[in-house]
């Protein structure tokens, strides 16, 4: 089934002898569901096809195998999944004898449809424009989907992070994503392969990224370091809160406690803040240290000084503060400075 600009709304059923409103001079994104055990038409797929048409002007093919996926038995769905894949190669290489280029070729598969975009890439040793395949979650079958939609959003980019594991992403050793500063961090979904050109510098040219996401839409989530000089005598450890507010009374919280961290006199602790909203003009700060012991004397942790910067938008004026005294399990709220412009 056919969409595009001309008929967003209205599908055009379309083969492999008839293109209908197709322009092969044009990107062609496929769109791949999976098993259907019930036989409904998904339910993303609507706003899917309108997103991407909003995003570029492409052609966009819902690929319609839902007499093959409606089965109650996974493994029967999964058995048709080559015979698609043979199909949708018979039409591409039509597309390509009226003009088309393998380049322009985009396929987007979820679940079992991913595995029939691999198949069709395998056909073509591996030469197509690209390949998208979302995999279901456990706790959430349709969310890899949403959050790719969420990537189409222009109010939300979901920054992905390249790094060994996912504690040292957590611990903040992987913010500058390893790149020239010309170069940005790779986002998750439609506008991920803005990273291509530098992962086919690589070698094997593919990396291992990490991100977070919210409980719920928009899923967008925005990234701080919280650098912290303490100059308690005896070393500290515990986990920090962090609360933002702006002027107008919204609020965004981010709770550090993954592991302790340590803070001695002196030293410098970055912390990897993460928030579910990103406030332009932080007029508010609010901190809590907590050692997580229910029992025993509170401690207090002094701080020399506090930085804020964000990762998202580092052209941002970083904010400071000086000389705090954070009592346990008790929150201080203040109000931020600017920090010296020469400071890094």
């Amino acid at each position: 089934m056919l969409y595009t600009k001309r008929n967003q709304t209205c599908a055009q059923i379309i083969n492999s002898t008839a293109f209908g409103n197709l322009n092969v001079t044009k990107k062609t994104t496929f769109i791949i569901h999976g098993f259907r055990p019930t036989g409904s038409p998904p339910v993303w797929m609507e706003d899917l096809v309108e997103a991407l048409l909003s995003a570029e002007h492409m052609n966009v093919v819902v690929v319609d195998w839902n007499r093959g996926a409606t089965t109650v038995i996974y493994t029967h769905a999964a058995s048709k999944t080559k015979q698609v894949a043979i199909i949708l190669k018979e039409f591409i290489d039509q597309m390509l004898a009226e003009g088309a280029s393998l380049d322009n070729i985009y396929m987007i598969g979820v679940s079992l449809g991913a595995h029939i975009s691999g198949f069709v890439g395998e056909m073509y040793d591996g030469q197509l424009g690209r390949i998208t395949g979302m995999k279901y979650f456990k706790c959430d079958h349709q969310r890899s989907v949403y959050l790719y939609l969420a990537s189409l959003r222009e109010d939300c980019e979901i920054t992905a992070y390249p790094c060994d594991s996912y504690r040292d992403y957590r611990n903040g050793k992987c913010a500058s994503c390893g790149t020239p500063q010309e170069q940005s961090c790779p986002v998750l979904g439609y506008y991920a392969d803005n990273w291509k050109d530098y992962l086919r510098q690589k070698d094997p040219p593919m990396t291992k990224a990490f991100f977070d996401t919210d409980e719920k839409e928009p899923f967008c989530m925005y990234h701080y370091f919280v650098d912290i000089i303490s100059w308690n005598k005896n070393i500290r450890r515990g986990s920090i809160t962090i609360e933002l507010r702006d002027r107008n009374g919204n609020t965004t919280e981010s709770k550090i406690d993954h592991e302790p961290a340590t803070f001695q006199k002196y030293h410098q602790v970055s912390l990897l803040a993460r928030f579910n909203q990103d406030l332009d003009k932080v007029a508010t700060i609010s901190l809590v240290f907590s050692t997580g012991s229910v029992i025993g004397p509170k401690y207090k942790l002094r701080i020399l000084r506090i930085r804020l910067r964000s990762l998202v938008h580092p052209e941002r004026p970083q904010l400071c503060r000086y000389d705090l005294v954070l009592m346990e399990n008790v929150q201080t709220v203040f109000q931020p400075i600017l920090c010296p412009k020469l400071q890094m």
